[in-house]
Parts: C-alpha cells; structure tokens; sequence
C-alpha cells in the first residue's frame, strides 16, 4: 500500500540515494547490510529464551535493529534508482535476502518464545504466501506492486510499532494485525491477478 504513496516521497528518496551514493558503495552492499541488521534482530529476539531478563528490553532492542534494516532497505533501491544500477540480479538478490529477513524475524520470534507460537508461523506464512503470489504474477507479466494494504513495509512497520510498545503481549497484538492484512492482501492480489490473466 505505501508503494502507492512513492511518487509523493520520490524527492526524499531521492535525496538518500544521492546520500548514500556518495559513500561509493553499491546497492547490494546496503542490501546484505539489511539482512544482518535482520539476522541481528532475529537473534535478539531468540535470546530471550536463554536470557533471564525483562522481554521488553530485549523486544525493543531487537525492534530498533528491525528498524534499521528496513532503513537499509529503503537505501538500497534509492541508490540503485539513483545511481541506474537497477538490475533484474540486484531486483532477485534484493527480494530473497527479504524473505530470508523476514523468516529470521519470526523465527526468532518463536524461538525466543515472545509470542503465541500459532500467531508467530501464521504471520511467516501469511507473509511469504505474499510475496510467493506476487512473484508468480510477475512470471505472467502482472505486476502487482502497490496492490494490497499489507506488502513487506506496512508489516515491518507494525512490528516495529507493537514491538516498541510496553506492554504484555504486544507482539501478540502486531503479529494478528499483521496476519489480516496479510490475508486480506492475498485475496486482493489473487482477484487482481485472475482479472488481468
């Protein structure tokens, strides 16, 4: 759904990708750089398994480290754009190493034993059914971007927010929100789909 909303904010994507550009390094040095801020995040989330302190701190901090791997994965399509190195390897490179974050994500999430372990496999498989439909579409030449309120951004976002948030069971309430959208974005991708074919 905030893919709808690019153009409004094309400017200040702009602008990071300038940013970052200068630094000389290439989008799929930010991309890996995502993934092990997931990874990190992931594992924060699974210590909380082995570590007997607060949930919460280990929540937020494992939050803040998801935050900035979504920052990163903004930087790396604004220096791609920006720089036209925009590319069908760097396009699969970038959308696996996204399954792969989020499947950290939620794994650590079970691991770590912060959730409801029904809501946390829902969330990893509503989520990847997401992006598996979207693919397959693009396969028969449908591009189904922006189509859906609960594409990869929106459910980082609610993660990030409910996993900030202290509160018992927080993560229960954003991996629910996360599972509806998720759900209610199949069903909008596949009726887009099958209209278009």
């Amino acid at each position: 759904m905030l893919n709808k909303f690019r153009k409004n904010i094309e400017p200040i994507l702009h602008k990071i990708g300038l940013y970052f550009a200068k630094t000389g390094l290439g989008p799929n040095f930010w991309t890996i750089a995502g993934l092990v801020f997931s990874i990190l995040a992931g594992l924060t989330f699974s210590s909380a398994f082995f570590i007997t302190y607060s949930d919460y701190y280990i929540i937020m901090l494992a939050s803040l480290f998801l935050l900035i791997s979504g920052f990163f994965d903004i930087v790396d399509g604004a220096v791609a754009r920006t720089t036209k190195k925009t590319s069908t390897k760097g396009a699969f490179f970038d959308s696996v190493s996204d399954k792969i974050s989020e499947s950290i994500i939620f794994i650590g999430i079970t691991i770590g034993n912060l959730s409801n372990p029904v809501l946390s496999i829902s969330a990893i498989s509503c989520s990847l059914l997401v992006g598996y439909i979207r693919s397959r579409a693009e396969s028969i030449g449908i591009n189904l971007g922006g189509i859906g309120i609960g594409e990869r951004a929106e459910r980082i976002i609610i993660l990030c927010i409910f996993g900030l948030i202290p509160m018992p069971h927080s993560l229960d309430f954003g991996l629910s929100i996360i599972i509806i959208i998720s759900i209610i974005t199949i069903i909008q991708r596949i009726s887009f789909t099958l209209k278009k074919v």
